[in-house]
């Protein structure tokens, strides 16, 4: 397995996504990812909201399922999924799906400098579980329906119509990550035999129309890939997954998330992280639970995954022990947060806000286990730069 050399990154200015910034120092261990004490140190007793944090870190709870946001007069959406944070002036939005059938949809939350909510929009209506999806450098929320042939809506959360984008392809999305560099967008399918894909637009900034390609790999853990067009992105009535030969399977995949030259994404149905590098086209494992040591692996049920502007990745469970896990730059992994009293539930939509010191996540279905009862928190505290 070859080592991996993570580049830090830094979130900068209104829209944008990570970019390079300079190489992590030290040395790193053999990939994947093993157990380590955190950086933050252990968990603290759980506080007023049932949420375990490392000393110094903060929890608030910015809205509840059913009732109306704290500030505003919208009345937050069911099942609470992937979510993005977008830099407004001095303050920010957060973006977060609804994972329910039919209805499904976005909703928005604009924040001011110190991090009240000031208003909150509803910035996509009448769509089909909306799950994961991914944010755009041009300040687009892209909204990904996770059902059978379902479709990405562009979603515009400072303000317009959503737009649905047939040219990414038909088939059950989970998350989307864009990649400014190579001007793509990264696509993951959550289905047990799913692929990972790409949409290449025919103009970058515009969704209208492009090429959707698949991976194409070998069976193993690590290697070279390449891509290859998808000859019908409509995927009727053959699945997009089906249609290419010697594209590479992958067991439900989940988030996905671009910095520096390289793309995390996660597979739900063997607890595995895996990482892209783009510049030299090769692929391997950022973590296996099944490899783990030593000790237990902390992170089951993997799912939505963001970045630091630091270079962690933090991912999210749905299920295990409710917890957002972080995999450091030199691949060691450890517990973040976790919820008590919840265990019917899944986190989603992990998101820093610009400045990188709020994380804005949701418990899709809180402590009722009902996708009525979700709740959206956010968490403060001195995250590494």
């Amino acid at each position: 397995m070859k080592r991996r050399n993570f580049l830090r990154a830094s979130v900068i200015g209104a829209g944008s996504l990570a970019l390079p910034f300079t190489l992590w120092e030290g040395t790193a261990l053999a990939a994947p990812a093993q157990n380590a004490p955190s950086p933050y140190g252990p968990l603290q007793p759980a506080d007023a909201n049932g949420i375990l944090l490392p000393a110094g870190f903060t929890s608030q709870i910015v809205a509840r399922s059913g009732q109306t946001v704290p500030g505003t007069s919208l009345t937050w959406h069911s099942a609470p999924d992937g979510g993005a944070c977008f830099a407004d002036g001095s303050g920010w939005i957060y973006v977060s799906n609804s994972e329910i059938n039919p209805g499904g949809g976005a909703s928005a939350i604009r924040f001011n400098s110190s991090g009240t909510a000031t208003s909150a929009s509803r910035i996509l209506s009448g769509t089909r579980q909306n799950c994961a999806g991914g944010k755009t450098p041009w300040n687009t929320w892209l909204s990904c329906e996770e059902v059978s042939r379902g479709f990405v809506y562009e979603t515009f959360p400072f303000g317009g119509t959503a737009v649905q984008r047939p040219a990414m392809g038909r088939f059950k999305h989970e998350a989307a990550a864009a990649d400014p560099v190579r001007q793509v967008v990264y696509l993951t399918e959550d289905e047990s035999n799913g692929r990972f894909y790409r949409f290449v637009p025919s103009t970058w900034g515009n969704l209208s129309s492009g090429t959707l390609q698949v991976m194409v790999a070998g069976s193993g853990t690590s290697g070279s890939f390449t891509w290859a067009n998808v000859p019908d992105p409509d995927g009727s009535p053959t699945a997009t997954r089906s249609q290419v030969s010697g594209s590479k399977s992958f067991n439900g995949g989940e988030g996905c998330h671009y910095a520096a030259d390289t793309v995390w994404f996660t597979t739900k149905g063997d607890n595995r992280v895996w990482q892209l590098n783009l510049a030299n086209s090769t692929y391997e494992l950022a973590y296996d639970d099944s490899l783990v040591s030593p000790g237990s692996p902390p992170l089951t049920g993997v799912d939505n995954v963001t970045g630091s502007a630091g270079g962690d990745l933090y991912v999210a469970e749905d299920g295990g022990n409710m917890e957002i896990c972080m995999i450091t730059p030199n691949d060691q992994i450890s517990v973040f947060l976790r919820i008590n009293g919840q265990s019917s539930s899944e986190i989603t939509g992990p998101a820093f806000n610009p400045a990188g010191n709020r994380l804005y996540f949701s418990s899709q279905r809180g402590t009722s286990g009902s996708s009525s009862g979700g709740i959206t928190y956010c968490v403060t505290g001195p995250f590494r730069p």
